[in-house]
């Protein structure tokens, strides 16, 4: 991806993350404006943010007659992973997969993740990505948290091109879709990276993160502003927390 010059004074951040020995991409538009892009990078490790494309291509499912939201879902068909998320903590074990997409979007849950990903089918999940809905860079390689998969080499991946694809996937939804997938990125609980700097309660931030080690994204839009701030290879990534600010900044300008 190339790398931009733009105003010090719109995007100051962008100098400090190129003094840094990280790979990133970044990415804003307003409105029809033309984007902002930034980076040095186009491949990145998904960490959470593999949970968009999937939710996605639940969608083209479920509009395909082939899966339901309203359907029960057995938290105990998949091994217990922990990390994000709590599912594995509930004392009810049927739910319907809403519950289970809904916990996957807010609150990155690993085990309702890996539970969509036996429903849909690993292979038919990677189908979907190329075949319908024009990812070439989103790669499902294993399910979340399985180390001895990641020993092996093998992960899941993103690119920069495809998350600018999301936001147009997202905008094709129809109305009865959007009513009920927008609310489960409008309450992800993770404000640590985009929304740390946005006033509470005020900007409706519909939006996903994914964290790591090393590896920190954060990928969302609101009715007037697509965003997202992807970057892997950092050895101390405290140092980024600002820089996340201040690229979320840029969402309540004018």
């Amino acid at each position: 991806m190339q790398r931009y010059n733009y105003s010090m004074y719109h995007t100051p951040f962008l100098a400090e993350i190129n003094t840094l020995n990280i790979q990133f991409a970044f990415y804003f538009q307003r409105n029809a404006s033309a984007p902002l892009q930034a980076g040095n990078a186009q491949r990145f490790p998904a960490a959470s943010i593999i949970k968009i494309p999937i939710l996605l291509a639940w969608v083209l499912l479920e509009r395909q007659g082939e899966v339901s939201q309203r359907e029960i879902c057995h938290l105990d068909d998949e091994p217990e992973v922990h990390g994000a998320g709590f599912s594995w903590l509930l004392q009810a074990r049927h739910l319907p997969y809403h519950d289970v997409l809904l916990m996957m979007m807010a609150l990155s849950d690993n085990l309702c993740t890996n539970l969509i990903i036996r429903r849909i089918g690993l292979e038919r999940l990677n189908h979907l990505f190329r075949q319908e809905m024009g990812l070439t860079g989103t790669q499902l390689q294993r399910k979340l948290m399985d180390f001895e998969a990641r020993k092996k080499g093998l992960d899941n991946w993103i690119s920069a091109d495809d998350c600018i694809r999301y936001f147009d996937l997202f905008e094709n939804l129809n109305a009865a879709e959007k009513g009920w997938v927008e609310p489960m990125l409008l309450v992800n609980q993770d404000d640590l990276l985009l929304k740390r700097n946005l006033p509470r309660d005020e900007v409706d931030f519909y939006h996903k993160t994914g964290s790591i080690p090393g590896v920190l994204h954060d990928w969302g839009y609101t009715r007037t502003c697509r965003i997202f701030l992807l970057t892997s290879g950092a050895t101390d990534e405290t140092v980024l927390y600002p820089i996340f600010g201040k690229a979320g900044q840029l969402l309540l300008e004018n």
